[in-house]
């Protein structure tokens, strides 16, 4: 694909409606991107598989694992005025909620607009301004007067899924990214550039890829892909909180436009040494920018794909996103298309030999 094809493709996924178990707008997007490219499947979570066009299911399964649901939120209650009482699903920090533009999912499919509302500091007491801001603090306000109205007009229920209301744009003279759901949606795109490119190529392995459901409410969708695909191998592409304007510069290992980010450990992954150091090299021999991450919070799919069944190599291949879990993010496509080249020229190192020294 050309990069004006690509970026097509981010766009349309980022901004897909696709909180975690109601990935469906997302997971359509991946269905018809991908099906140039071998066979589809997908399970009752909405797991979908995508078996490349020639493996021949004897030699050792690389699978490419990425994430298509996203943070967002669930209609909790409907309140007599109108406003819906919400929680959120996936991390948030609740002062990143307020004042934003939202879609609320109703029973006839359609999405509804609203906007995350706060008490006025009008009508606040002393005590109100100077308390910590919570989420049962805030509502989403779509224009209704009354909960018939939200019921019968509205069509919204408890349990409507909510997503941040968030269009993409791409700043080609900078060559920034903007939008909801980078995390990760590019690693969605990720998978199906990696099988686009490789198309053509004759491999020593058999290529799988993993769109995994429910990664941002305890990566419940790879514990089931994992156990599906039961791969000898694996390649998680994320959408990887940047670091840049948070940490000072020496502690920074996640910035925009240096390159695709692999991390060493997190809370719930120590990576495989061999292989990262394997991927490393394959970086350095091919010019590929990347930084190096040594994190001490956040998981990824890694966590469940590592100790499944036999025990899995597996490596992050992160593209930076400046503040990840919030309604907008920015990202470099510099960083994401250095993520997938690295992701090519590994896959068309790895052989039999070359898994099992791992």
């Amino acid at each position: 694909m050309d990069k004006n094809t690509i970026l097509s493709l981010i766009e349309k996924l980022s901004n897909a409606n696709g909180v975690s178990g109601f990935e469906d707008d997302a997971v359509a997007i991946i269905r018809e991107n991908a099906k140039a490219y071998g066979n589809i499947s997908e399970d009752a979570m909405r797991n979908v598989y995508l078996e490349r066009k020639g493996n021949d299911r004897t030699k050792p399964i690389v699978m490419l694992d990425a994430h298509s649901d996203e943070v967002g939120f669930m209609v909790k209650a409907i309140r007599p005025d109108g406003m819906l009482e919400f929680i959120t699903i996936g991390g948030w920090v609740t002062t990143n909620i307020p004042a934003h533009i939202v879609r609320v999912q109703n029973s006839l499919g359609d999405y509804v607009e609203g906007v995350v509302a706060s008490k006025p500091p009008h009508f606040m007491s002393e005590a109100e301004r100077n308390a910590k801001l919570e989420v049962a603090h805030l509502v989403i306000d779509v224009g209704a007067t009354s909960d018939k109205e939200i019921i019968e007009d509205y069509k919204i229920e408890v349990g409507a899924p909510v997503v941040p209301d968030a269009i993409f744009k791409y700043d080609e003279k900078h060559d920034i990214m903007r939008g909801k759901a980078f995390d990760n949606r590019l690693g969605c795109a990720s998978i199906i550039n990696t099988f686009d490119i490789l198309k053509n190529e004759k491999l020593d392995v058999d290529l799988v890829g993993a769109f995994a459901s429910q990664e941002e409410v305890g990566t419940r969708g790879a514990t089931v892909t994992v156990a599906r695909v039961q791969p000898d191998v694996a390649i998680c592409f994320e959408g990887c909180p940047a670091d840049d304007t948070v940490v000072p510069q020496y502690q920074a290992q996640t910035c925009l436009k240096h390159g695709p980010m692999l991390r060493h450990i997190d809370i719930r992954m120590i990576t495989n040494p061999r292989f990262q150091r394997f991927a490393l090299n394959t970086a350095k021999e091919c010019g590929i920018p990347t930084q190096s991450a040594v994190r001490t919070g956040g998981g990824t799919d890694g966590a469940p794909i590592h100790v499944g069944g036999k025990a899995i190599p597996c490596i992050v291949i992160g593209t930076p996103v400046r503040y990840a879990h919030t309604s907008y993010g920015y990202s470099s496509f510099f960083d994401f298309d250095y993520a997938t080249r690295l992701a090519v020229e590994i896959v068309k190192r790895l052989n039999k030999e070359t898994i099992l020294s791992f």
